[in-house]
């Protein structure tokens, strides 16, 4: 059962926010695995300026050389600087690193693409989590965030596949702050190929996160990287 007594910031309009896609500074916390390089590597081409986070500073800046517009520091210093932060950290790590970094992380957009999710001889599935889910995992460590979840049905393999100048999917972006989710729309659509839509609160994150499993199971059987798209809403009604 979802647990629903997490404290969530009050929705407010977007046009109060003075925050743009073209002014943050990003942070990708996890910023040396897969997802977190790859989404690194797509952003610093559209454009941002990207802060590769790590444990390990010599390990980001390692893996930072080798981006566009990226540097590579510590997991605080890049929750610290960065103006919204990505978290595409293991999910085993999920708890422990934003409890690590709670206090840098307060009053910024922090957007989740972690999914709890564990491998049998049957496949993908998704893991049970006491909070409900990582996202409200997240908002629960981190009370004074802005959290939204976004960016889970991405194929790494994708991102960072440079033969690839489109990567054709839909973000499905789940938040309580309107102003956080409008943002992270935007920030989704400068990718080429990619467009952000508002999927509800943050307390759907759940199944959102939990379709990524369904996707693994698709990418397995037919060789493929799959997305999510939906119909029938045009990209300029998507907020």
């Amino acid at each position: 059962m979802m647990k629903e007594n997490v404290k969530v910031p009050a929705p407010h309009a977007a046009e109060n926010d003075p925050l743009g896609p073209a002014d943050m500074v990003v942070g990708v916390l996890g910023g040396t695995g897969d997802q977190g390089r790859g989404l690194a590597r797509r952003l610093g081409l559209a454009g941002r300026e990207v802060l590769i986070g790590s444990r390990s500073a010599d390990r980001a800046r390692s893996i930072a050389r080798d981006l566009p517009s990226a540097t590579g520091v510590d997991n605080a210093e890049c929750a610290a600087r960065a103006d919204l932060v990505v978290v595409a950290v293991p999910w085993d790590s999920h708890a422990v690193i934003l409890s690590e970094v709670a206090g840098e992380l307060a009053g910024k957009i922090v957007v989740d693409c972690v999914v709890p999710m564990g491998f049998d001889k049957r496949g993908a599935h998704a893991l049970d989590v006491p909070e409900g889910s990582a996202c409200l995992q997240a908002q629960q460590i981190c009370p004074e965030s802005r959290v939204v979840g976004a960016f889970h049905h991405v194929s790494a393999a994708l991102l960072l596949d440079p033969s690839v100048p489109l990567v054709e999917t839909d973000v499905m972006v789940v938040g309580d702050d309107r102003a956080a989710t409008d943002a992270v729309i935007e920030l989704a659509d400068t990718i080429p190929g990619m467009r952000g839509i508002y999927a509800g609160r943050l307390r759907n994150s759940r199944q959102v996160e939990a379709l990524t499993a369904n996707l693994i199971s698709i990418n397995r059987r037919y060789r493929a990287h799959a997305g999510v798209r939906v119909t029938d809403v045009p990209r300029t009604s998507v907020r």
